[in-house]
């Protein structure tokens, strides 16, 4: 019995003769194999079953192998076939024009069965990479996937949108938690360099002796106990984007030679004496208030210039406690699954003491303490008693702080605030505030009543 499962391919020829021969050779190799005899026929099969390979003739009646591969070319993501184009009058530009519509390889006729076979295979194991690289992608996309649809971070989501396009160097502001390095991979995957690096350096993390040599690299025997040359984190990130995370603690020194390659991308590796070239799209973050790092003489005000093209700021987990039970159940989903458990929910009493609480950790203590009831909790309904309730002294949030007498008040408070933030956030406008809001404009005018909320003559 031949063995099956190697894949599905489709022939693609106007000849009898040869549809039969490729389809009787590659049946014996053990692929499951589907011929036609024109463009027109391989479009219409393509639509109706997935191929894992497409042997296309060049000379066709009708529309040509050509024009059939251009038009292949639009077939949407996993259900796109790799193609091998066959010409029995091949040429150089024939064979460059199909290199370029996409064709993985290219055979003439009179056809070998050995080359055929090894070509089809070599199509077949690059189509599984493929799909492994795009596999990796969409896993890699939903891990930087920014949560929520609060006003804040519909605001984040519309600059992302505007600055990635561009080459424009960005200053991410935000507390230790918020999620600036999450928006800076954001950017960089919306951005033309996406299929290039991104390459983070921690320059809180790093100790001021190594920095230069992690930013630019260094040659053998050039530091005490470097034996081996090493590629600096900018030549790393070369045609990508480079992340300097908490840049607010990095060291005047330093600082100097970030500025000029910022300005002229280009670096020694230390002790190399040679030159490197960069393109790089450099992204800063930090937690710290620049300017008064500038007026204590801590950070270059020509290297706060340089960075900050596009002042970028992440509001904290605060400003946006309506994100919060999306949050909680995302991490609470990713962590289940993480860890082999079974799925699990949070039920209103949750959702109320999450809500409840300051979060001066911001995004990373709500994951940390989702990863926490994950680990100790068996249970699949996630209520109150599950999530430990933090003490008020000591803590910057708001809620705990006001002592309210009942859940009612507290979530009556909420609403009130987070109505008056929302119409701050739209200038007045109450159409457009109900649309954030997701609900009716009449449905607003009477909520704004019913808080006891004043905007004098409502703007459209």
């Amino acid at each position: 019995m031949r063995k099956r499962g190697l894949g599905r391919v489709l022939v693609v020829d106007d000849e009898p003769g040869i549809r039969e021969t490729l389809s009787g050779v590659l049946e014996d190799e053990g692929y499951l194999v589907d011929s036609v005899e024109s463009g027109e026929d391989c479009i219409e099969a393509l639509a109706v079953r997935t191929f894992a390979v497409v042997l296309l003739d060049i000379w066709l009646p009708g529309i040509d192998g050509l024009e059939t591969l251009e038009r292949i070319g639009s077939v949407e993501g996993p259900r796109r076939p790799v193609v091998v184009m066959i010409s029995g009058h091949g040429s150089i530009e024939s064979a460059v024009r199909a290199t370029k519509l996409g064709a993985h390889d290219f055979l003439e006729k009179p056809l070998s069965v050995e080359k055929v076979i090894l070509a089809v295979r070599n199509a077949v194991d690059h189509r599984k990479l493929l799909t492994q690289s795009e596999s990796l992608r969409e896993e890699l996309r939903a891990r930087h996937r920014i949560i929520g649809d609060s006003v804040p971070m519909k605001a984040v989501r519309q600059q992302i949108k505007l600055m990635a396009p561009t080459n424009g160097r960005v200053l991410i502001f935000g507390e230790s938690g918020t999620g600036k390095e999450l928006v800076a991979h954001a950017i960089h995957e919306a951005s033309p360099r996406a299929e290039s690096r991104f390459v983070v350096v921690n320059c809180a993390a790093i100790p001021e002796h190594g920095i230069e040599s992690e930013l630019f690299g260094h040659a053998a025997g050039a530091l005490p106990g470097a034996e081996k040359a090493k590629t600096g984190k900018f030549q790393l990130a070369d045609g990508g984007t480079l992340l300097l995370d908490e840049v607010g603690d990095m060291s005047l020194k330093t600082q100097a030679k970030v500025l000029r390659v910022v300005e002229e991308q280009r670096f020694e590796p230390v002790g190399s004496g040679r030159t490197v070239q960069v393109d790089v799209r450099v992204i800063a973050a930090t937690n710290k208030n620049l300017d008064e790092e500038i007026s204590k003489g801590n950070f270059r005000e020509d290297l706060f210039y340089r960075l900050n093209v596009v002042p970028f700021h992440v509001p904290p987990l605060r400003d946006r406690v309506e994100d919060i039970p999306m949050l909680a159940q995302h991490f609470l989903d990713q962590f289940a699954t993480a860890y082999g458990r079974k799925p699990k929910r949070l039920l209103n009493s949750a959702v109320d003491t999450l809500v409840s609480q300051s979060w001066p950790g911001n995004v990373r203590e709500l994951k940390n303490l989702m990863e926490r009831i994950v680990i100790l909790h068996s249970a699949s309904d996630i209520s109150a008693r599950h999530v430990p309730v933090a003490q008020s002294s000591g803590r910057r949030g708001r809620w705990p702080a006001r002592g309210f007498s009942s859940l009612k008040e507290a979530r009556q408070a909420y609403e009130r605030e987070y109505v008056e933030r929302t119409l701050k956030a739209t200038n007045g406008n109450v159409t457009r505030a109900a649309e954030a809001l997701g609900i009716e404009r009449s449905n607003l005018h009477r909520k704004l009543k019913a808080l006891g909320i004043r905007t004098g003559a409502p703007r459209e």
